[in-house]
Parts: C-alpha cells; sequence; structure tokens
C-alpha cells in the first residue's frame, strides 16, 4: 500500500538529503512534511507566489477528493487524498507564520484544547453514556464559547465557502434553535408549494431577476422539508444525481439496439428507456 519513491541519492543536494528518507514514526514524519513545505516556499518559484486566497480553491478541491474516496471506499486513493488536504493545512500554517500570526503547533494546539474542552466526559470526572449525550454535551459546551453571539451572527458565522444545500440547512437550524420554525413537517411542505406557484408566476412573467429569486425561495424551502425529515439535503440530491447518470446511461446504452445515435431519438422513446430503467430499479 505504501508507494515510497525515492529520488536517485547522487541526484539529491547533501543538505537535502535527510528529507528524502521515509519517516519512521508519526513525529518525524510531520516534521519531515513541515520541513519540505518551508524548503519548497523558499525556493520553488510557484509557491513562492502563493497566498492564503489563491490557495483556497485547492483547499476545497483537496478536500472534496478525499471524501469522494472515502465515497468510493478506495483506501489507497483515500491515503493519497488525506495527504493532499494536510499539505494544504501546512502550506497555510507556513504562510501564517511568515506572516507572524501562527504555526502549525499554534493551530494543533488550539485544536487539542478544543477537543479536550468539549469532552469534559472524558478528560474530566463526568459522564456521557450515549451518543446522545456526548452530541448535547458538546453543543452545550459550543454554545457556552459563543454565548455572546447573535443569532444573526452565528448565522452570519456558517461559512459562505460552504456548498449552498449544506449551508441553508445549518442556517435554518439556528433559526429552529430561536423558535423560528414551523410546527411540523405539513406547514414546510406547503411552503413548497407555495414557492412552486410563486415561480410559476415569475416564469409567465418572464423577469429573469424573479425567476432566478423564486427559484432560489424553492430551493430553501426544499431544504427545510429535508431537515424536518431528518435528512441531509446535500447527500440526498447527489443520490438523485447518480440516479439520473445511471439512468442516462441505461438510455445511450441501448441506443445501439436499433443503430441509432442516442441525438436521432425524440423524447418518447429516450422516456419509455428511462421508465424500463426504472423498472430496473437503476
Amino acid at each position: 500500500m505504501e508507494d515510497h519513491r525515492q529520488m536517485d541519492a547522487k541526484t539529491v543536494k547533501t543538505e537535502y538529503m535527510h528529507m528524502t528518507e521515509p519517516a519512521s514514526s508519526a513525529e518525524e514524519a510531520i516534521t519531515r512534511f513541515a520541513e519540505i513545505v518551508e524548503l519548497l516556499r523558499r525556493e520553488c518559484p510557484w509557491d513562492l507566489k502563493q497566498t492564503h486566497k489563491s490557495l483556497r480553491p485547492c483547499m476545497i478541491e483537496e478536500a472534496y477528493e478525499a471524501a469522494e474516496a472515502i465515497d468510493n471506499d478506495d483506501s489507497d486513493n483515500l491515503e493519497e487524498e488525506l495527504g493532499d488536504v494536510l499539505l494544504q493545512v501546512l502550506f497555510h500554517a507556513s504562510l501564517a507564520k511568515e506572516e507572524n500570526k501562527f504555526d502549525f503547533t499554534d493551530l494543533v494546539n488550539a485544536e487539542c484544547e478544543k477537543m479536550i474542552r468539549r469532552h469534559p466526559h472524558i478528560f474530566l470526572e463526568e459522564e456521557a453514556k450515549t451518543v446522545d449525550k456526548v452530541l448535547e454535551k458538546w453543543e452545550n459546551i459550543k454554545d457556552e464559547e459563543h454565548k455572546k453571539l447573535s443569532y444573526t451572527a452565528k448565522m452570519e458565522g456558517i461559512p459562505k465557502a460552504l456548498p449552498a444545500l449544506i449551508r441553508s440547512f445549518k442556517v435554518q437550524k439556528k433559526a429552529a434553535q430561536a423558535g423560528f420554525d414551523w410546527d411540523d413537517v405539513s406547514c414546510a411542505l406547503d411552503k413548497v408549494k407555495e414557492e412552486t406557484k410563486e415561480l410559476e408566476d415569475a416564469y409567465t412573467d418572464s423577469v429573469h431577476e424573479e425567476i432566478v429569486e423564486e427559484i432560489g425561495d424553492l430551493l430553501f424551502a426544499a431544504v427545510n422539508v429535508s431537515r424536518f425529515m431528518g435528512v441531509e439535503p446535500e447527500s440526498a440530491l447527489e443520490a438523485a444525481t447518480e440516479k439520473f447518470t445511471r439512468r442516462f446511461a441505461y438510455i445511450e446504452d441501448h441506443t445501439g439496439d436499433n443503430d441509432r445515435k442516442l441525438e436521432e431519438m425524440d423524447l418518447e422513446e429516450m422516456d419509455s428507456l428511462w421508465e424500463e430503467a426504472k423498472r430496473k430499479k437503476l
């Protein structure tokens, strides 16, 4: 599983030789990695130009690639992608160190302190025998840390870089904690119907700005329904997209049955194959 491709020792500069040797412990490994990142930051033309903002897309991309490796149950790829995520963490820490803001040790210590603080049932003489109790303690401690924040401030603190479905889900949970919520899911479903009608009206009026607004409202209402039903909207939409792709693939795979290209089929023919794919539970 490990794949340590080392450079030819004869070509390695003497002062960097120790960096090319695989580490034998976690402590040595993180030290080796940090040294390599700082060296690249000093001497590589590309690394020298990077900033927190220029690296932002990389951080997001690497996190998603790691998530996909998890979804694919691909441990080899997960090992690689987690390494890429760690590279981003070390790179940002190195930049912050140069700016005299914090370094890798600071951020790790801060995270350790937060974990200790939010797990009193482990580090203090308290008990939490169930997962629900653990989560309840976590949220209580988190709320205590943020007790001076208004509900609006807590909403605004939810990262805008999150996928829109996830962010809207979290915003709605904050509103619900303040008591701004429907009594039950039927009210949330009625809101979906209301927003659908408003979208239809906006489309009839052909006002683009209103159409965009109403589509947003409809999606937001749908997320609220998923929250009431205990369903993560991001996961649900991802599953629906995968299902659509499978069924579309079925249509395309069967165009050859009649020696025709997909573009030559009409919608009725495509829909017939789509229904066939549904019956096969694809």
